[in-house]
C-alpha cells in the first residue's frame, strides 16, 4: 500500500468518526495534530522507559499512531511527505555528523 492510499484510509477513518465536522470535540487542526504527534511519539519512548526492549505488539500500535498523525498533518498542510522524505535523505547524504 502506498502513502497516498494509507493517507486516504486515515482520512476515511477520521471522517467516519466525525472529527472533520466543524463542531467536532476533536478539531483536526495542524496545531492539534502536531501536539498529538508529539504525544504519541512520547508514548513510543515510554515503552522503553527503564528497559532496553519494548513489547512488539505495543510498539507496533504506538508507531502506527505516530504514522497516522504524521500522514494526517502532512496531508492537511499540503506537504508531499514522499517528496519531503526523499529531499531530506538527499540533504542528509551531504551532511557530516
Amino acid at each position: 500500500m502506498t502513502l497516498t492510499e494509507l493517507t486516504q484510509h486515515m482520512h476515511d477513518f477520521v471522517a467516519a468518526k466525525g472529527w472533520y465536522a466543524p463542531d467536532s470535540p476533536r478539531p483536526q487542526t495542524p496545531r492539534n495534530l502536531a501536539a498529538s504527534l508529539a504525544i504519541e511519539a512520547a508514548e513510543v519512548l515510554e515503552l522503553y522507559q527503564w528497559r532496553e526492549t519494548a513489547e512488539p505488539d505495543k510498539l507496533a500500535g504506538e508507531l502506527a499512531d505516530v504514522a497516522l498523525y504524521l500522514l494526517q498533518l502532512a496531508s492537511l498542510t499540503g506537504v508531499d511527505l514522499e517528496q519531503a522524505i526523499l529531499e531530506k535523505l538527499r540533504v542528509n547524504y551531504g551532511r557530516e555528523w
